[in-house]
């Protein structure tokens, strides 16, 4: 059943400063790796998401102890090896960050588990890391690989070498999390650089991890059963929730926006390194690091963008941002190409088509391809707007149409608002809060 609908209206410009959520990546593995780990782990800025609370509420009915303390999230780690199974199916909800690292986690734990989803998520494919996995010795029983999807893992799993046949993330992770309770050393190598925050925790947990350039591809190594400790961890700003802002600020007129503690990742940087080529004008300052992540603070003025051909190889780093990159273009002046993004196609919708989609019902011109979009701007004119738009239960589709509302003639009407809270739920708020 679909959520309230909500028109988003042009306005006046945004200004201030302001904070977005924590990082959605580094809260699900925070969690996850506090789990996995003995002691106490204490999480601050977790990203209070419906997403992270799925992979919460999956640990808990595991057997991990999680509580809020304050500001804090505080897991009592049980150990690698020492979930217990759940007594009823896992809901991961629309988050298929949960379901594909808790696959992961499960595979190389003597238990067994369900693991069961929205309808979005139940049409996304599990395959991907079911083949590994299998490899590894766990066992899996599947709709036509989808949720609902059970889990039973090997009673003593068998390390791997696995190469990954697409740039995905969510794989490697799902790979490196059952190497923990893995003898041996297991290895995954990756032609395509994806985001390495699962690296850069598991060093900081205390794994025995390492990673290097070999033959052209990136080679991660992960010695198993050598135990975890239990960490504090700095969730900075998710750079995925910063770039609606940044998007925004940089096409409504008069809009000068900083944006504090934005995680600034180089393999997640892709979206910025666009936007400053295309002409915007977005200044990065007080850089340091927080939690073993690099940070900084962004301030983002409106400016006149220029259509460009993305380079394909830069996609691994703004997989999630080409939907508000999109919007970008459709304002730009000129021509954007995309190509290699068919990844886009198995996210929480088909991207590309609902993108297409959406522009096109709001006055931009847009042609599909198999595997990207060719945008037409307008040359920093508005956009006629309308709607409803279909989100397709796609957070990203919902929040990037809300920003092209931003920049239309009589705004734009989304069919469904709720998909935000999966990611940002307080993003229509902070929104407001810019342009009061």
């Amino acid at each position: 059943m679909n959520g309230p609908s909500r028109t988003f209206t042009p306005g006046g410009p945004l200004r201030g400063t302001i904070a977005v959520p924590g990082d959605k990546s580094i809260s699900h593995r925070a969690l996850m790796l506090g789990a996995s780990a003995l002691g106490e782990t204490r999480i601050s800025g977790l990203l209070e998401s419906d997403d992270v609370r799925a992979t919460a509420a999956a640990l808990r009915a595991m057997g991990v102890a999680i509580e809020r303390d304050g500001a804090d999230w505080v897991v009592q780690g049980l150990g690698t090896g020492g979930l217990m199974s759940p007594r009823a199916p896992l809901d991961m909800g629309n988050s298929g960050t949960s379901a594909r690292l808790l696959s992961g986690l499960v595979a190389s734990q003597d238990i067994a588990v369900t693991l069961t989803g929205d309808a979005s998520l139940s049409r996304r494919p599990m395959g991907r890391v079911i083949e590994p996995l299998s490899r590894m010795g766990a066992e899996f029983r599947s709709r036509d690989g989808c949720l609902p999807m059970t889990v039973t893992g090997a009673k003593r799993a068998i390390p791997i070498a696995y190469r990954l046949p697409v740039a995905s993330a969510q794989v490697k992770s799902a790979v490196l999390l059952a190497a923990l309770n893995t003898a041996g050393t297991t290895t995954v190598i990756e032609s395509e650089t994806t985001r390495d925050h699962t690296e850069r925790m598991l060093q900081a947990f205390g794994a025995k991890l390492e990673s290097g350039a070999e033959d052209g591809a990136k080679v991660i190594r992960l010695k198993g059963e050598s135990g975890l400790r239990g960490q504090n961890v700095m969730v900075p700003g998710d750079p995925s929730s910063a770039a609606f802002f940044i998007v925004a600020a940089l096409l409504v007129e008069g809009s000068d926006l900083t944006i504090r503690n934005v995680g600034m990742n180089p393999s997640r940087a892709g979206l910025l390194a666009i936007l400053r080529e295309m002409g915007g004008a977005i200044e990065i300052a007080a850089e340091r690091e927080a939690g073993g992540e690099p940070v900084a603070d962004l301030r983002v003025r409106q400016s006149t963008l220029a259509g460009l051909d993305i380079d394909p190889a830069l996609a691994p780093s703004m997989i999630d941002e080409f939907p508000i990159l999109f919007v970008a273009a459709a304002l730009a002046e000129g021509t954007t190409r995309t190509t290699g993004l068919g990844e886009l196609r198995v996210k929480e919708s088909d991207r590309l088509a609902a993108m297409a989609a959406a522009l096109g019902t709001i006055g931009a011109q847009v042609e599909e391809h198999s595997d990207g979009l060719t945008i037409h701007g307008t040359g920093g004119a508005p956009l006629a707007g309308g709607g409803p738009v279909p989100t397709r239960l796609d957070h990203r589709i919902a929040m990037s149409m809300a920003v092209a509302g931003l920049a239309s003639t009589r705004g734009v009407t989304i069919d469904d608002a709720s998909p935000i809270g999966t990611s940002f739920p307080t993003f229509i708020d902070t929104l407001e809060r810019t342009r009061a």
